[in-house]
């Protein structure tokens, strides 16, 4: 099981690679066979074609993430952050909740954000 530091470095790592706009950063840090639930309810994005193409699209549409907290550890494997989504018109509220592999990779991410977490 990986550590609480290493888990909170990959989370700060995800929001550093968003905003250097590199997808290829943020795409490295899951499991080959990873799943992401964005947001949760929606279909899942599976695996690591999936995933890369997912990131390149979110980064080359300008986001830009501030962390709205410090990054959450647990007694296990899983991590979480709170933080702002910013782009072009828009701000989302999100909560990524992450489980992480035996590797220390990240293997489910799940974002919790509904339509009264958009504002205009």
């Amino acid at each position: 099981m990986p550590s609480q530091e290493h888990m909170k470095r990959v989370l700060q790592s995800y929001v550093d690679g968003f905003n250097a706009g590199d997808a290829a950063a943020v795409a490295t840090l899951f499991a080959d066979d990873a799943v992401i639930e964005d947001p949760v309810g929606t279909p899942a994005i599976k695996g690591r074609e999936a995933i890369d193409e997912f990131y390149a699209n979110a980064v080359s549409a300008g986001s830009r993430l501030t962390l709205d907290a410090p990054i959450r550890g647990s007694h296990g494997d899983r991590a979480a952050m709170a933080f702002t989504v910013e782009v072009t018109g828009l701000r989302i509220r999100v909560i990524d909740a992450m489980t992480f592999d035996g590797q220390g990779r990240i293997a489910r991410m799940e974002a919790f954000w509904g339509p009264d977490d958009i504002e205009r």
